[in-house]
């Protein structure tokens, strides 16, 4: 446009006239500007006549003339490229191109000229315009210059319209370039017209009349035998692919597809056999491999656009592809003189079947492809099942040597030869892939069965998942062959152990396909074969067993797999229960760890294959059921002993010496010696995820090492395992609810990294956090910056870890605190920040309000002082959820913000005691009255027993509150009475106690104790239960109780405070059975007596079993009560099947079950239940059983779950179970449901139950 004259302006404002005036009407009628900016820019996608105006014709052949020359080069070069690979960063051919020619110099040059003549022309068309229009109208035409001027700009940049055209092309030219592709004419007169057609623009070519004459001849036109025309016409097809629009790209893709589908169907053509195999050097080959991986590169990309336009084009797209792929030459032939499918053909190119993935991926086209695959060509997945069903076959019936041939390396050179065993092998894997996508989607399984030729019976979904996890350990390892990519592996065990993952990760898919017995046994299978020393198949290997190993340690990850691998299919079957997957499992795992087995001695895989199905086992008994079924395998010894002897071994290795040659073996080995050791370190941890687990790794001795492996992927942030979906926020809770886990954390350094990293909120703020402006005051107790850190202190606190962490220590109370003095323990913490007594302490705080209130908060009016006054009251007053007021710790609005009063001196105010109710005397019930009748009593005892449990149970459904101490106190008395003179009944040995008030009076109780029965004498007066002497009574009965357990305890050596001689708490069982008894010392201390030798009182009574000598000595030096790795472990087993939205609740929470069951029965529900629900949990526990303590929590966890969903979505969970009392729950509604549990479970909890002492008493 050097030369730009005065003729060639008008002959523009011509044209861009024409152009405004046809799109008049659409500018006119937007509501506003941006809007009418918006229809100039998109107007070539909404005007059909877009490329027929004079401008845009203009604009295109100006663009061609100056840009031509170096796009076609550019795309010539893409084009040539055999790796058929886009630019890399680049979706598309076009965007490679348009990025290069857009940073060039000559497209700047263009773009500033052509912007400069534009200007000119549109000042010149705004010049011309009357000047006695309206100012509407001339606004209009403001709005027709910018957007005018912009459209030029933008125009010229778009990827859509700015390459794709480049001058008119007329009918004419394209009636002359059909006659010149006649057959009958000259091979150079040919090759011009392709030459010309490639030249064209592809939107011209679609404009014309006769392009669907072209689509016909261009079809007939790929049989020509010449291979320069056969390029010419593929380039053009490719250049249609990369910039035409899809319906346009459809007619060329169903023209070649038709011609591929002729092709084979003809009888004249030279298609390759199995017998001779595939040559790609052959001309014909060349050219077929063209067409086809044209085909195959456009079925990769059509489904990134294809959404975008009518359903129709994408079906015609689709079916023309199924029908060329379902082609089946003559099934009569023998297999080596099988003449080569398409399907062959396309699995060279696309060996994983890519296409199909893609067409798979998004329902849009996946319903098409399905619903095709289901009425006309189900041939083709028949077909794919028949080709792995062959191949399976080969497999069974040859050698390693003689198997079917994979594709070999050929080095750098590139292969050119596939044998027919070669082929018939990447037919295989094309169709293992395909088949396995197919298995994801529900409609995809509902083609099966299906019927394969010369095969009796169908082939079902079942049956192919069996065949599947046979070809693993049937098939030979195959080494990574260099088809496409060298880096992959094409082996059969690979692919399918994808395929499997695949499966396992959707549950649907992992129901239908996997969860099988067949499918099941078929993964045993090597395993049982190994076991009894049979040869599994002529080419099994380590790697087979990994690959088994992976996907069952999946299946186990899943509940419904669990299930199935723990009690088979159908768990009331007649099938020995020790014949399921689990136990074969734990059984193969065993000798391995073991070294009992002589599978693959000495082999560099073997620790692989050892920590492989030690993961399957990890996933099992990391589960409360799981445990059960694995415990006679004693797994954790076995683990702990391989542990110990690679702990040893990792000792001795050398320290590599610099310039040694040794350096490297060295080095590699002492890393593989450390990968084994942590592998082993991480399976012992994973018994701390359950209660009775957590027993089974103290008793290995490992749990320190297990807990300082733990702390250190904790601090890196690691995931606990590829199969766990949640952190390790549930086993630090599980192992801090035990003394000996508690002193496992602090020594690993937990629990001053945790208390480091709070203090580090609470006083400095956190690092990553620029200030730019002031942080307002906290309004909550807790502030949610340090949220996480409260719950994970909170997570620690269970008593037994508080005992031990803080027990019999003092606190510092300095006089002076450095500023840079930061706590490191659970006393420093207790010091700084709760029990804020000193100046001293004050001045040490940089944000005193916040970070004492958080202190009170874990153990206004300001907020301070609410805080303050709530914790004060709580802490001195004993009830119920109906026998306690507590004030509020928030404000409230109105004229009296806080109502309540300040306690700081006793008594408390009576507005926080409630009134006592007062209950019908049962006396008056002539149930109980006949009951309790000495002629009644007198009768048999099993007869008079069995009369009051079911008397007692009636009472319990319809009138609980009938039940008064008194009557109580006489029925649990007679009850226990003649329940211990049948030995039958009694669990413990009686034992001979003659100490009198004198004997005991000397002697003192703990600082905890006397505190408790201050605690329980008050609460007794406040119910109306005990006299002002009740005090001493009290006393009395707690020393004459532990002298009595004194003589039934074992000397124990042991570092823990908690074993450190007397029980480490207050004996509240003893305390409420006082109150039951109305302050009766003589009847208090005379059924403790009796009902020790019951087995309900080792759960009920906890230092009962405190270091006794009826606990093996194991257990007693490991301070874990069977009321946690029993009796917490049989909660956390039913509330996983009974409750399941609560244990889910409980593991999002990182908190557990077994941690709040624990304290609620230790303190015997105090502060949790009223008294006359306390009264029903120890009657209902000695009358119906100890395994009713277990049904009982299972009701609570039930009662309570909308509120435990809502505070584990408030992130609260903890604190809500741990503070609040237990509101509404009352033990006589859940009778039934009670009722249902016993006869579901008790034969196996009371079995556990009863084993909890040394056999040999």
């Amino acid at each position: 446009m050097a030369h730009f004259s005065s003729e060639d302006e008008s002959q523009l404002q011509s044209m861009l006239r024409q152009l405004l005036q046809s799109v008049k009407e659409k500018i006119t009628g937007a509501p506003s500007l941006e809007c009418a900016e918006e229809i100039l820019l998109h107007l070539e996608e909404t005007d059909e006549n877009f490329h027929n105006y004079e401008f845009v014709k203009y604009l295109r052949q100006y663009i061609y003339n100056t840009l031509g020359a170096m796009i076609e080069e550019e795309m010539e070069k893409c084009t040539l490229d055999q790796n058929q690979g886009e630019g890399p960063g680049y979706d598309t051919l076009v965007q490679h191109v348009t990025k290069v020619t857009q940073e060039s110099k000559e497209y700047k040059e263009m773009m500033h000229s052509l912007k400069n003549v534009m200007m000119v022309v549109v000042e010149s068309l705004i010049n011309k315009f009357e000047e006695d229009q309206t100012r509407n109208k001339e606004i209009q035409k403001k709005t027709v210059k910018e957007k005018c001027s912009n459209f030029c700009i933008d125009n010229c940049s778009d990827s859509d319209s700015s390459f794709n055209q480049s001058y008119k092309f007329s009918q004419g030219k394209l009636q002359l370039i059909l006659e010149q592709l006649d057959p009958g004419q000259p091979k150079e007169v040919r090759l011009e017209a392709m030459q010309t057609l490639c030249s064209a623009p592809p939107s011209d070519v679609l404009n014309c009349e006769n392009w669907t004459t072209l689509c016909e001849k261009l079809s007939v036109s790929l049989a020509d035998p010449d291979p320069a025309f056969n390029d010419r016409i593929l380039k053009f097809y490719a250049q249609t692919f990369t910039l035409s629009p899809l319906h346009m790209t459809k007619e060329i893709y169903t023209s070649l597809a038709r011609h591929l589908e002729l092709y084979f169907l003809s009888g004249e053509n030279h298609i390759p056999t199995l017998l001779t195999g595939v040559d790609v050097t052959h001309p014909n080959v060349i050219r077929l491999l063209k067409k086809v991986r044209l085909l195959n590169e456009y079925q990769k990309e059509v489904p990134s656009f294809w959404i975008r336009h009518p359903e129709k084009y994408m079906e015609e797209i689709v079916e023309s592809t199924l029908s060329l792929l379902s082609i089946k030459h003559d099934q009569s032939l023998l297999v080596s003189q099988k003449i080569l499918d398409p399907i062959y053909f396309l699995a060279l190119l696309d060996v994983k079947a890519v296409w199909f993935k893609k067409w798979m991926h998004a329902c849009y086209s996946r319903t098409v492809v399905l619903r095709l695959l289901e009425k006309k060509y189900k041939s083709l997945i028949t077909a794919s099942v028949q080709q792995c069903v062959q191949y399976f076959e080969s497999c069974e019936i040859m050698r390693s040597d003689e198997n079917l041939t994979r594709p070999k390396h050929c080095g750098n050179k590139q292969k050119t030869f596939y044998s027919g065993q070669e082929l018939q092998y990447i037919y295989f894997v094309h169709s293992l892939c395909l088949l396995g996508r197919l298995l994801i989607y529900t409609h995809g399984r509902k083609l099966f069965p299906v019927k394969l030729k010369n095969r009796k019976d169908s082939v079902s979904l079942t049956d192919l998942l069996v065949l599947f996890t046979r070809l693993i350990y049937y098939s030979p390892s195959c080494p990574k062959m260099a088809l496409t990519a060298p880096t992959e592996d094409y082996s059969p065990a690979s692919l399918v152990t994808e395929i499997l993952r695949i499966l396992c990760d959707q549950k649907e898919c992992a129901t239908e396909c996997l969860y099988k017995t067949p499918v099941i046994d078929a993964f045993l299978e090597p395993i049982h074969n190994l076991m009894k020393g049979i040869e599994v198949a002529p080419n099994f290997s380590e790697t087979a067993l990994i690959h088994i190993a992976d996907v069952l340690a999946r299946i186990a990850s899943v509940e419904e797999g669990l299930f199935l691998l723990l009690y088979g299919e159908n768990m009331n079957s007649s099938k020995d229960e020790n014949s399921t997957g689990a136990h074969l499992i734990a059984q193969f795992s065993k000798k391995l760890l073991d070294e009992d087995i002589s599978v693959f001695s000495g082999s560099e895989m073997l620790p692989v294959v050892k920590g492989a199905f030690i993961s399957v086992c990890r996933q099992m008994y990391s589960t409360c059921e799981g445990l059960e079924v694995l415990i006679p395998y004693s797994l954790h010894d076995s683990i702990a002993k391989a542990w110990k002897k690679i702990s040893l071994l990792s000792e001795r290795i050398p320290t590599p010496v610099e310039g040694s040659d040794s350096i490297s073996s060295v080095s590699q080995e002492s890393q593989n010696i450390m990968a084994w050791e942590e592998n082993l370190l991480d399976d012992l941890l994973n018994f701390a995820a359950t209660p009775r687990g957590l027993l089974l790794l103290q008793k290995t001795g490992a749990i320190n090492d297990c807990v300082s492996f733990m702390f250190n992927r904790y601090s890196k942030k690691f995931q606990v395992s590829k199969h766990k979906k949640f952190g390790y926020g549930v086993m630090v809770t599980q192992v801090a609810s035990t003394a000996a886990g508690a002193v496992a954390l602090r020594n690993s350094g937990f629990i001053s990294a945790l208390i480091t990293e709070l203090w580090t909120i609470l006083e400095c703020g956190r690092d990553d956090v620029r200030v730019t402006q002031p942080r307002s005051t906290p309004m909550d107790p807790i502030d949610r910056s340090c949220q996480k850190s409260f719950l994970a202190l909170i997570n620690l606190l269970s008593y037994p870890a508080v005992y031990e962490l803080i027990g019999n220590q003092d606190i510092p109370n300095k006089s002076e605190y450095s500023l840079r003095e930061v706590p490191t323990c659970i006393i420093d913490i207790i010091d700084r920040l709760i029990i804020v007594n000193s100046e001293a302490k004050i001045r040490s705080l940089f944000n005193y309000e916040q970070s004492h209130i958080f202190g009170l908060r874990d153990f206004i009016i300001d907020g301070l002082s609410v805080e303050r006054n709530h914790v004060l009251v709580r802490i001195n007053l004993i009830g119920g959820p109906s026998e306690r007021i507590l004030p509020a710790r928030t404000l409230q609005k109105g004229d009296d913000p806080y109502p309540w009063p300040m306690f700081s001196s006793c008594p408390l105010p009576t507005c926080y005691l409630s009134e006592i109710t007062k209950r019908i005397d049962p006396k008056q019930d002539n149930d109980f009255g006949q009951l309790l009748s000495p002629s009644k009593i007198s009768d048999k005892q099993a007869e008079w027993i069995e009369n009051c449990r079911v008397q007692f149970c009636q009472t319990m459904k319809t009138k609980p509150n009938v039940i008064s101490e008194a009557v109580l106190a006489e029925l649990l008395e007679k009850f226990v009475l003649n329940l211990t003179e049948n030995p039958f009944d009694c669990y413990f040995p009686t034992v001979e106690y003659k100490a009198t008030d004198a004997n005991v009076k000397n002697e003192s109780l703990s600082s905890v104790q006397q505190l408790g029965v201050k605690m329980t004498v008050r609460y007794g007066k406040f119910l109306n239960l005990l006299k002002d002497s009740a005090e001493n009574d009290l006393t009395l009965v707690l020393k004459h109780a532990e002298r009595f357990l004194k003589q039934q305890q074992a000397t124990i050596k042991s570092p823990l405070r908690c074993l450190q001689g007397r029980y480490p708490g207050h004996d509240w069982f003893v305390s409420s059975l006082f109150l039951i008894m109305l302050g009766d010392k003589e009847k208090t201390l005379k059924f403790l007596q009796k009902f020790s030798r019951l087995l309900t009182s080792a759960f009920l009574w906890l230092p009962r079993l405190h270091i006794s000598k009826y606990l093996p000595t194991d257990i007693s030096e490991s301070a874990i009560h069977p009321i946690y790795y029993c009796g917490a472990h049989y909660i956390e087993m039913l509330l996983k099947t009974e409750v399941p939205l609560v244990f889910s609740a409980f593991h999002m929470s990182g908190f557990t079950p077994s941690q709040i069951c624990q304290q609620w029965i230790t303190q015997c529900f105090w502060n949790y239940l009223d008294w006359i629900e306390i009264c029903h949990y120890i009657a209902t526990c000695i009358f119906l059983g100890p395994d009713y303590q277990i049904y009982i929590c299972i009701s609570i966890f039930k009662h309570l779950q909308q509120d435990i969903l809502q505070h584990t979505q408030n992130q609260d969970l903890q604190v809500f179970l741990k503070e609040e009392a237990l509101h509404g729950f009352r033990v006589s509604d859940y009778f039934e449901f009670m009722e249902n549990l016993e006869q579901n479970y008790r034969p196996l909890i009371l079995q556990d139950m009863r084993s909890i002492r040394v056999q040999s008493m």
